[in-house]
């Protein structure tokens, strides 16, 4: 059989198939235009990069750049603070990634082992209700806790006899600080995957073990923990593909957007904004977003050939 038959009779199988299935595409419709207007439409602003941009023009009536790569290198040339922000984003989105997924996974595990359905109700409402909370309200709590005068944990320490920290003049302190705030908000919303996971595994597979003799921990560390692999590798990988993009609220709100502390918590989304803002160059600001874009392609790209290494079928494509 040719080639040009068997091009037709695919097509005709597609469309027998849309046709028998008319109720589930008309479902999809609505996020499919959705994702479209948001996702797709937006990406022809991409040449927005590549051109000395003006507001009398517009978009595609503004001169193109003199070289092409202009904003790119004004964004890469003799620029620290951009440096710092790219390095400070892969940091500090990699450690949330990797601890996120850690106490993501303890909360799930503690979860499972509550034999009270109300106690974990109550445990798993308490744990989630941080990532619903505003970043503006989240920044208000971690002012009120390490304000240099009003602060709670300042004044914890002057009646341990301490010396108060102004911890916004601190960099090096944030980090970490920015660490506990990311998993507190993060953490009991990401269980939740993780523990609809642990759910869906066979109970033959527990009792089997019990009646080998094995303890509790011992069935973590030997049933659950393996079958929830797949699913870990499926989430880390769709986190690095935004490992470049960070939670603007988070970060400049928490932060306050306070200079001294730039060298260690100042990320790209940050940075753009300052520089749309100062600077009110949306050329450059354009060539950073479309910066992250290629950065993430690439590792997502990565992440997933390497996924498909580690173990068959877990990657996402």
């Amino acid at each position: 059989m040719t080639a040009a038959r068997v091009a037709p009779r695919k097509r005709k199988s597609k469309l027998k198939a849309v046709a028998q299935n008319w109720q589930m595409y008309l479902m999809a419709a609505p996020a499919a235009m959705l994702l479209f207007l948001f996702s797709y439409l937006p990406m022809a602003g991409l040449v927005v990069a590549f051109k000395r941009y003006s507001f009398d023009t517009g978009i595609f009536g503004s001169p193109w750049a003199d070289p092409w790569y202009k904003n790119f290198e004004i964004l890469f040339k003799n620029n620290p603070a951009a440096f710092t922000a790219m390095r400070n984003t892969l940091f500090l989105n990699a450690m949330f990634i990797l601890a996120g997924t850690v106490f993501a996974l303890a909360l799930a595990l503690s979860f499972n082992e509550l034999r009270s359905p109300l106690y974990k109700r109550i445990t798993q409402s308490l744990s989630f209700l941080p990532f619903f909370i505003s970043t503006v309200v989240v920044g208000v709590f971690v002012s009120g806790m390490l304000a240099y005068e009003t602060g709670s944990l300042n004044g914890m320490l002057q009646s341990l006899g301490l010396r108060r920290v102004n911890f916004y003049m601190k960099a090096e302190y944030w980090p970490l600080i920015m660490l506990i705030v990311n998993i507190w908000k993060g953490a009991g919303y990401n269980s939740i995957v993780y523990l609809a996971a642990i759910s869906g595994i066979d109970t033959a597979f527990y009792e089997a073990a019990e009646i080998d003799g094995a303890s509790r921990m011992q069935q973590i560390w030997r049933i659950t923990l393996p079958l929830l692999r797949p699913t870990v590798i499926i989430l880390t990988i769709m986190a690095v593909g935004r490992i470049m993009n960070s939670d603007f609220g988070l970060f400049f709100n928490v932060t306050r957007d306070i200079p001294t502390l730039y060298p260690t918590v100042d990320v790209i989304d940050t940075y753009i904004y300052r520089a749309l803002r100062k600077l009110g160059d949306i050329g450059i600001s354009s060539a950073t977003g479309f910066f992250q874009s290629v950065v993430s392609l690439i590792l997502v790209l990565s992440s997933n050939k390497l996924a498909n290494g580690v173990e068959e079928g877990s990657a996402l494509f």
